[in-house]
């Protein structure tokens, strides 16, 4: 493994003002044997006008009508060749080292997924990480039902592993991360490198965790398909659903704040259905 090819996927749409930075920190890599898959979902800025000022025949653009984040995810992974794949969000960045030290922790200790430590801006100013945050190591399922604990810019994974947890679910908007991270921790444990090698930017309107509505919907959905796929025994559907209840209420009570008492009395009618065995059309939680 550390001498494999590593296919970095970089998803982009309307990042002109940052992906050269993103792109920039690819570039400034010490581990040399990857390729880079940027995936244009639709921008309509001058993503592909900045993009043309690089020059480097490991990187490879290809453009496609808007499918949201995880389709171009999706996109990139099955045209990539590595063995191995790194994902970074087009206005993240890293650290020189991130690629070679991930890559020698994974060989060195068996794993098949693994993440790095972080550093967060906000505002472009950088703020502590909260302790909710801090990362694992090794198998965390129970941990990683109420909330994502697995960073994309961070993670690197194996194709045995990609088979198991993939593809991302084109059908969620925002915490996509969350679904598939699920499947992960199920099937997987997951690394840690203890260096911060990795820069998350936030703190901005066009981020998914931000323009995208009902949130706690699409974290219902991931634990309903989690369910619905009969893998898991029974500690951990215990669990699961006991962290779909609580999800479940919490969102409830936001449609009773609103005044959409028809909506909470529906999505507990399927909270009922799951916990009493039946299953559900996925598109009802859509």
């Amino acid at each position: 493994m550390k001498n494999s090819l590593v296919s970095i996927i970089l998803p982009t749409y309307n990042r002109a003002e940052f992906i050269g930075r993103a792109l920039d920190s690819v570039l400034s890599q010490t581990y040399g044997n990857w390729e880079c898959r940027i995936i244009d979902d639709g921008s309509t800025d001058e993503t592909e006008t900045v993009l043309s000022g690089f020059d480097d025949p490991r990187i490879h653009y290809s453009r496609q009508e808007n499918q949201g984040v995880s389709g171009a995810r999706n996109t990139g992974i099955a045209a990539c060749r590595g063995d191995v794949v790194a994902l970074l969000d087009s206005d993240d960045e890293w650290m020189p080292r991130k690629l070679e030290t991930q890559l020698a922790y994974m060989a060195g200790n068996g794993y098949e997924i693994c993440q790095t430590e972080e550093i967060w801006y906000r505002g472009g100013r950088r703020v502590n990480q909260p302790a909710r945050y801090a990362k694992p190591e090794g198998w965390f399922f129970e941990a990683s039902l109420e909330m994502c604990l697995i960073s994309p810019s961070c993670t690197m994974f194996t194709r045995k592993a990609w088979e198991v947890m993939g593809p991302f679910d084109t059908a969620m908007p925002s915490c996509e991360d969350y679904d598939m991270w699920l499947r992960a921790c199920l099937n997987f444990p997951v690394g840690l490198v203890r260096e911060a090698l990795t820069i998350k930017h936030g703190g901005r309107p066009d981020q998914l965790s931000v323009c995208v509505p009902c949130a706690d919907l699409h974290r219902i959905r991931a634990l309903v398909k989690i369910l619905q796929s009969r893998k898991l025994d029974d500690a951990y559907r215990g669990l699961a659903m006991e962290s779909l209840r609580r999800k479940v209420e919490i969102y409830m009570q936001g449609c009773e704040k609103r005044g959409k008492k028809d909506e909470a009395e529906r999505v507990w009618n399927l909270f009922c259905m799951v916990r009493d065995g039946k299953d559900i059309p996925l598109n009802t939680l859509s």
